[in-house]
């Protein structure tokens, strides 16, 4: 399995053309074949970042369905589509990913994806991107699926969870920045996110044996967005 990750930079006057091309009309034809499905239609909350930011993740088979993709959008059933959504957009970045050993989401039952539009709650994801040291890259994945994502379940059993790590991903070879990884994170709890924002982060968690100290090591960089999925993603 693979992911593709793009993020749009949106013509602010053409946001809801847009959407409403890639809900009615992409999102349909790339379901025409067998290897590809859009996934999450995200927007970057107001107030995180710049502005007309659309996050979208499409599921690919494999490789070999990449280049299908490639071919469809190029000269195929896609390629038109792909152009109307260029005249709406500035610009669009993109990247593959591929799940770490440890990430609780390995593959996606993606007869369960639906492909048409479908009205649903709103939910709200904190994606963070890390940059491990150069030559820490294997050791920060080994280490924050050993440490990390367990310690995070059971360090604090009598503290609600604010997030759940659902899925763990680095970047795939030759696609992007070789030293990235991606944490996929459903916020649980809305008022305790906002505490991490106007309150300083408590001393218990920084003590050594926990991650928050113990990743320095490995890295001190990363950057969160929190992305929100529009009413009709496919998942949310």
């Amino acid at each position: 399995m693979l992911l593709l990750r793009e993020e749009h930079q949106v013509i602010g006057l053409r946001e809801d053309d847009f959407e409403q091309v890639v809900r009615d009309e992409w999102m349909p034809t790339l379901a025409k074949g067998d290897g590809a499905r859009l996934l999450y239609y995200t927007h970057l909350a107001h107030g995180s970042g710049l502005a007309y930011r659309v996050v979208t993740y499409t599921w690919l088979r494999d490789g070999a369905a990449w280049g299908d993709l490639v071919e469809r959008v190029n000269g195929g059933d896609l390629q038109k589509l792909s152009e109307k959504l260029d005249s709406m957009r500035h610009d669009v970045e993109s990247k593959q990913l591929v799940p770490l050993p440890w990430s609780k989401l390995q593959n996606i039952e993606i007869e369960k994806v639906p492909t048409e539009p479908r009205e649903h709650e709103l939910s709200v994801y904190m994606e963070d991107t890390v940059w491990p040291f150069q030559g820490k890259l294997e050791e920060y994945i080994e280490r924050s699926g050993a440490q990390y994502s367990s310690e995070y379940d059971k360090s604090f059993p009598d503290t609600p969870r604010i997030l759940e790590i659902q899925a763990a991903y680095r970047t795939a070879f030759g696609s992007h920045r070789r030293r990235e990884i991606v944490l996929w994170q459903k916020v649980l709890l809305h008022d305790a996110l906002l505490n991490l924002i106007i309150e300083e982060m408590p001393q218990e968690y920084k003590k050594p044996g926990l991650w928050m100290l113990d990743a320095l090591a490995l890295r001190d960089q990363w950057q969160s967005r929190l992305l929100r999925t529009s009413s009709w993603s496919p998942l949310f």
